[in-house]
């Protein structure tokens, strides 16, 4: 079956940097769109980072310039990589996989959660 696994999150002093990672299994990795999306205490999902099956990434803008979205299709991984971060950063962080070519196939882990403190 199909399993995304994240990794990676825990506590954290404002400004410094967390590593995620995400480990995907019983799929074709290289067919799959990638993301990392966040929810806060209270709020709605939203996304953080996307990487297409070719590598082509974009960002939410309140991240830019500090979270970097990669991927290793060898390895069937996508990682973040958080810098400068801030209290609002503070989250359960999900992986999401999206087949690239049926974007109604769509495949979710189960969250690993990132606080900031101050």
């Amino acid at each position: 079956q199909v399993q995304l696994v994240e990794s990676g999150g825990g506590l954290v002093q404002a400004g410094g940097s967390l590593r995620l990672s995400c480990t995907a299994s019983g799929i074709i990795f290289r067919t799959y769109n990638m993301a990392w999306y966040r929810q806060a205490p209270g709020k709605q999902r939203d996304m953080v980072a996307h990487i297409t099956s070719d590598g082509s990434t974009n960002y939410a803008d309140s991240v830019k310039g500090r979270f970097t979205i990669t991927r290793d299709n060898a390895k069937n991984t996508v990682d973040l990589q958080m810098n400068s971060l801030k209290l609002e950063d503070t989250a359960v962080y999900y992986c999401s996989a999206r087949f690239a070519y049926n974007s109604a196939i769509r495949y979710w882990g189960e969250g690993t959660p990132v606080t900031v403190s101050s």
